[in-house]
């Protein structure tokens, strides 16, 4: 069940290429099309290999709306009524407000756990006008594995800026290059290449060396690095609120012994996260109702670098540094062995270098080397 709801979902947007999508869900065509009859048929039960639960009780009573309300706090005990109210069952003759919800719960003696206080909100949040043209992604910091001798869990969050869909949420054992680019390799198999990418300042995105190896890997890929501003976590604002809420929501009410353990309840939680809870800012809809992935498709061999004619092109040495007019100038040594284009700009002695489409340094030709 774990990616059926999520697959049906997106292949039943307009336009979704089907064929795509069973490939980058890693079944066939025939399968695909197979739950897409079974939810047509039966809802989200027709996606249970075994199961013939109705989805919802025929009672419409005061008293029946009262139990509900209790049943999916104590079933999502970190959601308020805003939240709840949405997955009231519809059989309802008369859809209570939040507020009731809220009044149910309290009267019940039932408290929001992790509730952050009230504040006053910004009337007007930025996003981008579509899925895919920017993903924020970030490490949730980390945290010691129950199990002594397993070593630590570091969250790598992945998040889409215009649906709040949560793209990737991997248990990680490190921050190494190696363990973070197969993790995002995995999410760009299955959703497409995004436009642009931001993340922090540290590694393994970027730092003041230059660009990093996952730096010089995305570029390759088409995609455009951007950075948040030193000390404003802002800047990355509704990945950190993600941040929040998987930490009320999850770590803080369970410890795991294993990356194995880890896994399996990130999994379970994003897809609740996904496709079950509300969304606040996107007004009670869920993130997979704004999302769709991205026709970019992921090509694990690199496309080869071109430069235009009047370029002149340079090869970083393993140390990340360039040859040019008897200067050596450090570029980083993310990337070594990359060859790189030398460009000038509009005014005299400032030359551009840029990676593929990115701008990498400016030199100016008048100060000292």
């Amino acid at each position: 069940m774990s990616s059926r709801l999520e697959f049906v979902l997106l292949a039943q947007k307009a336009g979704a290429n089907i064929s795509a999508i069973c490939e980058q869900f890693g079944i066939s065509r025939k399968t695909g099309y197979k739950w897409l009859a079974r939810y047509a048929a039966d809802g989200e039960s027709g996606l249970q290999d075994k199961s013939r639960r109705p989805h919802t009780s025929p009672t419409k009573s005061s008293p029946a709306v009262e139990q509900a309300a209790i049943d999916l706090h104590l079933r999502y005990p970190y959601w308020g009524g805003r939240k709840l109210v949405v997955l009231l069952p519809s059989s309802f003759d008369h859809h209570p407000h939040h507020s009731t919800i809220d009044a149910i719960l309290s009267r019940n003696g039932l408290q929001v756990e992790g509730a952050p206080p009230i504040v006053n909100k910004a009337p007007i949040r930025f996003e981008h006008d579509a899925p895919n043209l920017l993903w924020q992604m970030d490490f949730k910091g980390h945290f010691a594995l129950t199990d002594p001798t397993a070593g630590r869990c570091h969250p790598l969050t992945i998040l889409d800026d215009h649906s709040r869909f949560s793209l990737c949420l991997t248990a990680c054992a490190n921050e190494q290059f190696s363990t973070v680019k197969a993790a995002v390799q995995a999410t760009f198999e299955r959703y497409g290449l995004p436009r642009r990418i931001t993340a922090d300042n540290g590694p393994p995105w970027g730092g003041s060396s230059g660009l990093t190896q996952l730096a010089v890997w995305l570029i390759r890929l088409g995609v455009i690095i951007s950075h948040s501003r030193p000390y404003h976590p802002q800047t990355q604002g509704k990945d950190e609120r993600f941040h929040r809420t998987l930490k009320v929501e999850l770590l803080n009410r369970q410890g795991f012994a294993t990356i194995a353990a880890c896994q399996q309840a990130f999994d379970s939680w994003r897809e609740q996260y996904n496709i079950v809870r509300p969304h606040h800012a996107l007004g009670g809809e869920r993130p997979i109702s704004r999302y769709s992935p991205s026709n970019r498709r992921f090509q694990e061999n690199l496309p080869p670098i071109d430069y235009d004619p009047d370029d002149t092109v340079r090869k970083v040495d393993r140390h990340g540094y360039i040859s040019y007019k008897a200067r050596q100038i450090y570029l980083g040594e993310g990337l070594k062995s990359q060859p790189v284009a030398i460009r000038p700009t509009s005014t005299d002695g400032i030359l551009d270098v840029y990676f593929c489409h990115h701008n990498v340094r400016q030199i100016n030709m008048y100060e000292n080397a």
